[in-house]
C-alpha cells in the first residue's frame, strides 16, 4: 500500500478558493498518456482532514462527540485523508458542484486532446447526485454540445466502471433501448464519477460512513475502439437484501421488481439524456446511509466481487488462447477502494484459485470517493501503461452491483 500525501501538496496539484459561502478550496490534476492518446482530470473540493483532526467533524455532524471505542482504525484500512465542507444551503451545494463538474469536464478534454465543443458523449457515475439533472448541467457548463449523449449512472461506488462498461461493451445493450457501447464506437467519450459525498452525508446518523466518505471527482476521455478496446465483461446484480449497505436513492427509480427482473432502470429523459438508475436497500430511519462495520463490507463484497472477477478472468484466458496469445497476462488490475482489506482479501482469494494480478492501492488521501475512485486510481497509474497493455477494470458497489471488465490499451493515431 502506497503512503500518499495530502493532495493539496502535489507538485502538479492545481489550486485556488472557490467563492461560494466562505470559500471552498478546490483542487486538480491533469494526467496525459501522449503514447495511449488517453487522459483525464481528477480532484477534490473542501478542507482536507487526516485520520486525526476528522473525529471533530464527525462530532459535530453526529451532534454528540465520537467515542474512542467508534473511532475506525482508518490507516489501517488505506486512508489518510479526506475532504469535506462546510453545511452549505441546496443552491450553494449546486452552485458549487456544477462549476466543478464542468471543470473537471473540461480539464479532463483538454488532458485528452480535445476542446469542449468535440465531445460526443459523457456518461458520470453519481451515488447521490445534487440535482436530477446533474450530467445535462455540468456539460452545458463546460461548453459540451447539446447534441452529446449524456449517461447519468447510479449505481453507487460501481457508477464510474458501470459507464465505462456501458460504453464499451454492446452485449449490455437491452431491447428497446439504445446500445450505447454501439452508439460510442470511435468517438470522443468522457467517462468518471462526480461524488459530493460530503454533501450526502452531512445528515448521517452512521458513524462509519461519517469517517470512510468524502469529496472527489475523475473523469477520463477515451475513443472505444481506438484508444481503448474492450475484450471481455460483464455486470452483475445481486439485491442487498438485508441492508448490509443501506443508501437512500436520490434519484428517480420506479422501485421494487419482479424476481428475476433487472434492478435497473434505463430511462431516457430527454433527447439526449439517458438515466441508468439501480435500486437500493434504503435506511428505514430515511437518512442518507447506513452500513455494517468493515467486516460486514467485507463480507458484502468480497464473496461475489471474486466470483464475477473469475469469471471475467477466465473469459478473458480463454479469448487470449483463441487470440493466439495465452501467455498475455493483465498488467493491472483497477479496483474500486472500498478500503484496503477489502482489496486484500479479495487479492488473496483470486491468487487461493490461481488468479493474480497486480492491484496497486493508489488514493490514500482521498478516503472513500465512491464512483470517482477507480477513475483516479486509472489516473494515477496512467503514465506507467503502455499500447497493447490489458488492464481490468474491478467496480462494485452497493445495491449490490458489480462490474468487471478487461479491455486493451491502443495508441495515439
Amino acid at each position: 500500500m502506497s503512503e500518499n500525501k495530502s493532495f493539496f501538496n502535489r507538485l502538479n496539484v492545481q489550486k485556488e478558493i472557490l467563492q461560494v459561502n466562505s470559500g471552498i478550496p478546490f483542487g486538480f490534476e491533469s494526467v496525459t498518456n501522449p503514447e495511449l492518446g488517453i487522459g483525464g482530470a481528477y480532484g477534490t473540493w473542501g478542507e482536507e482532514y487526516d485520520n486525526i483532526r476528522l473525529r471533530e467533524l464527525v462530532s459535530h455532524r453526529l451532534g454528540e462527540q465520537l467515542q474512542d471505542a467508534d473511532v475506525m482504525n482508518l490507516s489501517e484500512l488505506g486512508f489518510t485523508s479526506r475532504h469535506h465542507i462546510s453545511d452549505l444551503t441546496m443552491e450553494e451545494n449546486l452552485k458549487i458542484e456544477v462549476e466543478i463538474g464542468a471543470r473537471i469536464l473540461r480539464e479532463a478534454a483538454r488532458a485528452s486532446g480535445w476542446k469542449p465543443s468535440e465531445v460526443q458523449a459523457v456518461l458520470i457515475g453519481m451515488s447521490g447526485p445534487v440535482s436530477e439533472d446533474y450530467v445535462e448541467l455540468i456539460c452545458q457548463r463546460a461548453g459540451i454540445p447539446a447534441s452529446a449523449m449524456k449517461v447519468s449512472v447510479h449505481k453507487a461506488c460501481d457508477g464510474s466502471v458501470g459507464g465505462l462498461n456501458l460504453a464499451l461493451n454492446p452485449a449490455l445493450g437491452r431491447k428497446g433501448k439504445p446500445n450505447i457501447a454501439e452508439e460510442l464506437l470511435g468517438k470522443k467519450v468522457l467517462v468518471g464519477g462526480i461524488e459530493g459525498l460530503s454533501r450526502f452525508t452531512s445528515n448521517a446518523h452512521d458513524k462509519n460512513a461519517l469517517q470512510l466518505f468524502g469529496n472527489a471527482a475523475g473523469v477520463i476521455g477515451i475513443i472505444p475502439g481506438e484508444t481503448i478496446k474492450f475484450l471481455v465483461g460483464k455486470d452483475h446484480e445481486a439485491f442487498d437484501g438485508g441492508g448490509v449497505l443501506a443508501v437512500h436513492m436520490n434519484y428517480p427509480h420506479s422501485g421494487a421488481k419482479p424476481e428475476g427482473e433487472s434492478l435497473v432502470d434505463i430511462t431516457q429523459e430527454s433527447s439526449s439524456h439517458i438515466r441508468v438508475a439501480g435500486l437500493m436497500h434504503e435506511p428505514e430511519d430515511g437518512s442518507p446511509i447506513s452500513m455494517a462495520g468493515p467486516m460486514g463490507m467485507v463480507k458484502l463484497f468480497v464473496r461475489t466481487g471474486v466470483q464475477v472477477v473469475t469469471d471475467v478472468y477466465n473469459e478473458y484466458t480463454r479469448l487470449m488462447a483463441k487470440l493466439g496469445t495465452p501467455d498475455k497476462h493483465i498488467s493491472v488490475g483497477i479496483v474500486h477502494h472500498a478500503n484496503y482489506k477489502i482489496n486484500q482479501l479479495k487479492a488473496k482469494h483470486l491468487q487461493n484459485g490461481g488468479i493474480q494480478f497486480p492491484m496497486p492501492w493508489l488514493l490514500s488521501d482521498f478516503g472513500n470517493v465512491s464512483a470517482a475512485s477507480n477513475m483516479i486510481a486509472f489516473l494515477r497509474q496512467l503514465p506507467l501503461i503502455k499500447p497493447g497493455d490489458n488492464v481490468l477494470f474491478d467496480g462494485f458497489g452497493a445495491g449490490t452491483y458489480y462490474d468487471v471488465l478487461a479491455v486493451t490499451m491502443g495508441g495515439a493515431s
